[in-house]
């Protein structure tokens, strides 16, 4: 046990220490079905689905899945975008004691086939516009039924009439599956299926969830979530944006759900507190204005691509964004600029937050209402707890000492599917050592300088992306901007910057230097810039390092030739 110097700032409405309830993830359902039956559950493009529709229809789900033969412990793959359908299946999943894979709907064919395969799911859930993706790997998969959803179901008249053109437009072909063998209309299911409540006996240290990694080194690992974990998460976050009241909320689901953090954050949260989820299939600047404008969302999860999208739009002032309460960013670091100008904006809280798909995903967060620190992650949550170790070493560093930030928690994983080694290397002590380096004040705030693995050594020195990123984004021109360490025959690495400019803006690489030059001591300093009109980003807005440093080797090696 650690000294905790942090739970100096915890307001009195923070517990120090939250209760996890002993039921599974899926009892949250049942509980807004109980308590809020006619509030409206989901939102999606015009249509609303209240929380009594909602758990009829997971229970239809779960039925007939049953049906199909899932035995409890079956893994089911959910390959779709945020839509109702998906929190049907995910619910309905948890119901018949199922396992979920929350599967990336732009996922290619190698991937799908590599990420069903490693998980040996049964069952999976897609698109009708993702079908014939979906039925060229099943030959190498344990997938034995699918189950085809079409957005158009969900949709309200007249949207309905132009989704086949929407189809075509976007993935040039329409597809239509029949209702035959293996393969299942969720729309039928929907028609046909037993409502009667499921039971079957789920425990929360049962599974609930293989959540996929972003595989940045090597392949993809399987985390195996508990519904304890889950469970604790959506706990700790209740507890951290305590200004709520239950079944008064509404919140905005750009995040995906097959994201950790969308899920947690959207689609468990909102469920928990019998709110409504407003949800969007993907992020579109325009969309989300205007859905924040009619809809009035009070809590609005992101990542800081999205937070930039919206404060950098040249209409932004046209929109009414003073519904939001509270924002918690994750995925990436928050520019200071972004944060300040987005509470300007709309009058609510933005904070930073830290976590990993391995912790369910949140272990730290700034606190919205109270004391916090720009350019932090903030405190570790209630339960939590957190330490830096250096290198090598197996006691706790001194305050202000950078070294490898190691937690413990409920939310921590039970490991890595089929994984034990790795399990094993990932833990020190009973610590799960998260792969960012970072270090704690004397007050108990934690701050991350970067991922072990993205850390630049340039001539000797060692350079921290997330520094010289913090001083780009300060300048006037830049809308977004990413660092990266590129071969260098002399240094070894050297630092370049790849930029976005806001729109209408200019500047020249000479300029760029000479801020630079003025903001960041001299080995810091980029050797290069890129201007790009867009930097390579994952589904859930984090920008792709590890791509960009790939393209570079490549551009290198073809100039050796």
């Amino acid at each position: 046990m650690t000294v905790k110097p942090w739970l100096q700032w915890y307001p009195e409405t923070i517990p120090a220490d939250i209760t996890i309830p002993d039921a599974p993830l899926h009892h949250y359902l049942t509980e807004a079905y109980t308590n809020v039956p006619n509030n409206v559950a989901i939102h999606f493009m015009g249509k609303e689905i209240t929380y009594t529709e909602l758990y009829h229809c997971a229970q239809k789900f779960a039925n007939y899945l049953g049906t199909l033969g899932l035995e409890k412990g079956d893994r089911v793959a959910i390959m779709l975008p945020n839509c109702p359908q998906a929190v049907i299946a995910y619910y309905g999943t948890m119901y018949a004691g199922g396992v979920v894979v929350q599967t990336n709907p732009l996922y290619t064919e190698r991937e799908l086939a590599y990420q069903m395969k490693d998980s040996g799911a049964k069952f999976i859930v897609g698109m009708d516009i993702l079908y014939p993706r979906i039925t060229k790997v099943l030959a190498q998969t344990a997938i034995e039924h699918v189950i085809v959803a079409a957005i158009k179901d969900y949709l309200p008249f007249p949207k309905n009439l132009v989704y086949p053109m929407m189809q075509k437009k976007q993935y040039g072909f329409a597809v239509n599956v029949e209702h035959r063998g293996t393969n299942h209309l969720f729309t039928e299911i929907m028609k046909t299926a037993d409502a009667t409540p499921v039971t079957v006996d789920v425990s929360t240290d049962d599974l609930a969830l293989l959540q996929y990694t972003g595989g940045t080194t090597g392949y993809p690992k399987g985390v195996m979530l508990t519904h304890r974990n889950l469970i604790a998460n959506t706990e700790m976050c209740a507890a951290w944006i305590y200004k709520t009241e239950y079944g008064k909320e509404s919140v905005l689901g750009i995040l995906p759900f097959f994201h950790v953090y969308g899920m947690t954050t959207v689609l468990i949260l909102a469920v928990k507190m019998g709110s409504k989820m407003i949800l969007l299939p993907k992020f579109d600047i325009d969309t989300a204005l205007k859905t924040i404008d009619r809809q009035k969302p009070t809590l609005f999860p992101g990542a800081p691509t999205m937070y930039i999208g919206l404060i950098s739009h040249p209409l932004i002032k046209k929109y009414d964004l003073s519904s939001i309460k509270a924002c918690l960013s994750g995925s990436a670091a928050l520019p200071l600029e972004v944060q300040e100008t987005f509470e300007q904006l709309t009058g609510g809280k933005l904070v930073e937050g830290y976590g990993l798909t391995e912790t369910s995903p949140v272990t730290h967060a700034n606190l919205i209402w109270d004391k916090r620190i720009n350019g932090s992650i903030g405190l570790p949550w209630p339960s939590t707890d957190a330490t830096i170790f250096a290198a090598g070493s197996t006691e706790p560093s001194p305050v202000g000492e950078i070294g490898e930030i190691a937690v413990k928690g409920p939310q921590v994983m039970k490991g890595y599917w089929n994984r034990p080694d790795e399990t094993e290397m990932s833990f020190k002590d009973g610590w799960f050592l998260t792969g960012d380096l970072g270090y704690m004040d004397e007050d108990g705030f934690f701050y991350v300088v970067d991922r072990k693995k993205d850390m630049i050594i340039a001539g000797g020195f060692n350079i921290y992306p997330r520094e010289v990123e913090e001083v780009l984004y300060e300048h006037p021109a830049i809308q977004e901007c990413v660092v990266v360490g590129i071969p260098d025959p002399y240094r070894g690495e050297t630092v370049k910057a790849y930029v976005v400019l806001k729109e209408g803006y200019s500047v020249t690489d000479d300029e760029l230097n000479k801020y630079s030059r003025e903001n960041l001591a001299a080995y810091k300093v980029p050797r290069s810039y890129e201007f790009r009109t867009e930097l390579p980003k994952t589904a859930v807005g984090k920008i792709l390092r590890r791509q960009l440093i790939d393209e570079e080797k490549e551009k290198q090696q073809l100039q050796a030739n």
